[in-house]
């Protein structure tokens, strides 16, 4: 699953290489990929054509490019609908400029829209999905409740409907940390699901909370009501902090199916001082790091660094 990092990274080279493209065409090769837009493919294609996409926005892993030009007369209004993507587990958005790449499509090729006017010359923007599990759809902005901006990469005080219920990220500029800290020492429940909890705080994927917990030495399952604010507000710079190392280097890549808009992995996972590293020796302590089941997947921590707790609560 792309984390925050990688899909931030694709937000910033939408940001360069297509803001300011005017959709000419669109063509949907599956039509699952365009499961959650009203109206099917073909209405998913009529909202699209003729529109300016105005910026590259995002809120966690969700990314929405706003678009002008609802109507004739309009095209300097602030925009009222956007082009949403969720990239699922293996979903890339591609720039691609068929002059220098040529013809060839992209196996996997869900969904094409052809631009012009796109700073960069690309005359697509490609949706690539292995898996089958992201989707784009054209939905309705509506006002953010706190009356900032929606996400990061606009100023723009709106959000797409389906992720109103979003929280902030770590890294957006309107992320209220104090507040998070209050609503997750509210909860009866372990500090790592409360990182998870998208409701919270959003962006912090299955990696980045088991590095972020590392870094603040604590156990995965500490009771959020009985942590200190000075702990939990620990665990949330820490995230802050491994995603804005993350970020620089690229992402988190583990295969081929997370790249940027250019096709190019990210190899901070070379990095990652706990997660994965079952067996091998803590950066810090040098005790073996521990794997053990967490919803469904795997959580890694230091033993002597992050001692579990009694009874399952501190």
């Amino acid at each position: 699953m792309p984390e925050l990092p990688e899909v931030e990274t694709v937000r910033d080279g939408l940001d360069r290489f297509v803001v300011g493209a005017v959709v000419r065409d669109v063509e949907v090769f599956r039509d699952y990929s365009v499961r959650r837009h009203d109206g099917g493919p073909a209405g998913f294609a009529d909202q699209l054509r003729g529109r300016r996409l105005a910026a590259a926005v995002r809120r966690g892993k969700f990314l929405w490019l706003p678009l002008e030009g609802d109507a004739p007369g309009t095209a300097d209004a602030a925009p009222a609908a956007a082009l949403l993507a969720h990239l699922g587990m293996s979903g890339q958005l591609l720039v691609r400029d068929p002059a220098v790449a040529g013809d060839w499509a992209h196996p996997h090729l869900r969904a094409r829209l052809h631009l012009t006017g796109a700073p960069s010359g690309a005359e697509y923007l490609d949706f690539v999905d292995q898996r089958t599990f992201g989707h784009l759809s054209v939905v309705d902005l509506e006002p953010t409740s706190d009356g900032a901006p929606g996400g990061l990469g606009s100023d723009l005080p709106a959000v797409p409907e389906p992720v109103a219920h979003i929280g902030r990220d770590p890294l957006d500029p309107a992320f209220d940390a104090d507040a998070v800290v209050a609503a997750i020492r509210r909860r009866r429940t372990g500090i790592k699901r409360a990182l998870l909890d998208q409701t919270l705080l959003s962006g912090v994927g299955n990696i980045y909370a088991d590095e972020a917990l590392w870094r603040a030495r604590l156990h995965f399952a500490r009771a959020t009501d009985r942590l200190r604010p000075v702990e939990v507000r620990r665990a949330l710079d820490a995230a802050a902090e491994v995603m804005a190392e993350s970020l620089a280097q690229g992402g988190t890549s583990f295969d081929a199916l997370y790249v940027n808009v250019n096709g190019e992995s990210g190899y901070f996972a070379r990095g990652l001082a706990a997660y994965g590293r079952e067996g091998e020796p803590c950066p810090r302590c040098g005790a073996p790091i521990r794997r053990d089941a967490f919803m469904n997947r795997s959580s890694y921590t230091c033993p002597v660094c992050q001692p579990r707790p009694r009874n399952g609560r501190w």
